[in-house]
Parts: C-alpha cells; structure tokens; sequence
C-alpha cells in the first residue's frame, strides 16, 4: 500500500502535520495503532475501513464515507479494506479545534462522522476527489475544503495552547508542566481546562504521549536495542515505568515489540512513523 502526503502551505502547517493518501493493497490489513499526537480526519474512497477499541467494551465501527477521530488515551486497531483507497489528515493534537464546532473532549478516543460535524458535505467532498486524476489534486482537494472550514477568529484559548502545546511538541514531551505553566501565566487548572477543551485531553497527557512517540521513533529494530539508554533519552525515571508504559501503549512488552519489527520491517514510506505495527 502506497502512502503519500505532504504537508499544507501556511497557516495550514500549523495546525496539521500532514494531507494524505493511502491506496494499494495492504501489505498487512489489520494494525495495531498505538496513542500518538495526533487527531484524525479519514475520507474513504473504496470499501469500509473498521476499527476496533483496545477496550474490549467498546464495539468495533465500520467507517464508510468521511470520519473524524480525536486524540486517543488507548491503543485501536485498524483493517483495511483490498484494495484500498481514503484520503486523510493528521490534525497536531490542537490542529482539529478550529476546524469543528464542538469541544475536543467529546472527541476523544471517539469517531465520528463527518457529515455530524460539517453537515451535510462528505459526498460533495468524495465526489470532488473521485473527479480529479492525480493523488497530488486529491490532496489538493482536501487542504482547499479545510481552508475554506478554517475559522477566521480562533475560539479562546487556543492560541495559548498551540503555544504551550507546540514546547511539548519541540521537546517531545520531556518537559517540566509546571515550568509550562509558569511560562503561559496560566494556572495549572486553567492550562489543564483549555488544553482539554482544544485537545481533547490535558497537558501532561499530551506530553506523555509525545515523550512514548519519540521512544519509539527511536527504536532500530534491526540492531541491538540500549533500552536503558532509549528510556533515559525519552524521560522516564525507571526501567519498571517505561515497561508499564510500553506495554500499556504497545499492547506488548519491549522485547516482543523488537520481535515483531524483525518478523515484519516496515514499508519505506508507510507507515510514516514506527507506531501502527502489524497485527498478527
């Protein structure tokens, strides 16, 4: 499966990390989706794509048409269709605010359709992509519809927190909240209400969440893993936290992880990050 992107032209590229396409048959249908910064936006172009909940009391969602996801505190896992084909966005985890009228919090760890947030719109959207010849004017498409949905004046608080937020994003989450705090002039409940109402979850989630991406940005499967070192780098204060962590991100433990990678390298070019991982 051919996956291609880039990123938005400005002031897109502040609050979306890339626009793109997946088509082609899927070298491995079902993936394991760690929590990573990002929310969602999918617009599927062929069959179904399903997605199921590490919360076994959640039941699995057939996502047909166009599909907002917010930012997620648990692992899914998702199965392409085959052949398949959708066009989406990786919002920054405070990208997705300006783009819906409703807070992040109800998004998150939640999907939901498009046409409930935009109206009725994503057959106008999926006829206009199915009209073009090129993934390039595909994405093209999809950044036009996100300018033209862009609010010409933020709702309050986001500016503070795409701010405090992008610290955490250039520090990949190793970084003091309460020296955020002090520098937004902001007091710790009021940082944690606005992050929430514009990212879905609080800051010191948030920073977790970049700190475990960076972990495993940094994992060469194919060469012996210092673990000590990686999570020494990453921020964590002991071995038995960072194994939590793992396990409770991955679904497994750090040594089985490496195992999968071996059995299974990733495509160049897809995934885009060493997250979603095969599920056998």
């Amino acid at each position: 499966m051919e996956y291609t992107s880039r990123v938005p032209a400005p002031p897109l590229d502040g609050l979306i990390d890339d626009i793109y396409c997946l088509s082609g048959v899927p070298r491995h249908p079902r993936l394991n989706v760690p929590p990573m910064p990002s929310a969602h936006l999918f617009i599927t172009m062929g069959g179904p794509v399903r997605l199921y909940d590490a919360d076994p009391d959640v039941p699995p969602m057939v996502l047909e048409d166009g599909w907002f996801m917010g930012m997620r505190t648990r692992r899914f896992m998702i199965e392409f269709p085959s052949p398949a084909r959708m066009v989406g966005v990786h919002f920054k985890p405070w990208g997705l605010s300006p783009f819906v009228d409703l807070p992040s919090i109800e998004l998150r760890d939640r999907c939901v359709p498009v046409d409930g947030v935009w109206g009725r719109s994503v057959d106008r959207i999926r006829g206009r992509i199915a009209a073009v010849k090129t993934v390039g004017e595909a994405l093209q498409v999809l950044e036009d519809e996100l300018r033209s949905r862009l609010v010409a004046a933020p709702s309050r608080g986001l500016h503070l927190v795409a701010q405090t937020a992008g610290c955490v994003e250039a520090a990949w989450g190793n970084v003091s909240i309460g020296a955020l705090t002090k520098e937004a002039g902001a007091s710790g409940n009021q940082l944690a209400a606005q992050f929430k109402f514009h990212t879905g979850l609080g800051p010191k989630r948030v920073a977790r969440i970049y700190r475990f991406a960076r972990l495993i940005l940094s994992i060469d499967a194919r060469r012996q893993v210092d673990w000590s070192g990686l999570a020494d780098s990453a921020g964590f204060f002991d071995q038995a936290h960072f194994a939590k962590e793992f396990k409770e991100f991955t679904g497994l433990t750090p040594t089985a992880y490496v195992a999968l990678r071996r059995r299974h390298p990733a495509d160049k070019g897809f995934p885009p990050d060493n997250g979603p991982m095969p599920a056998e």
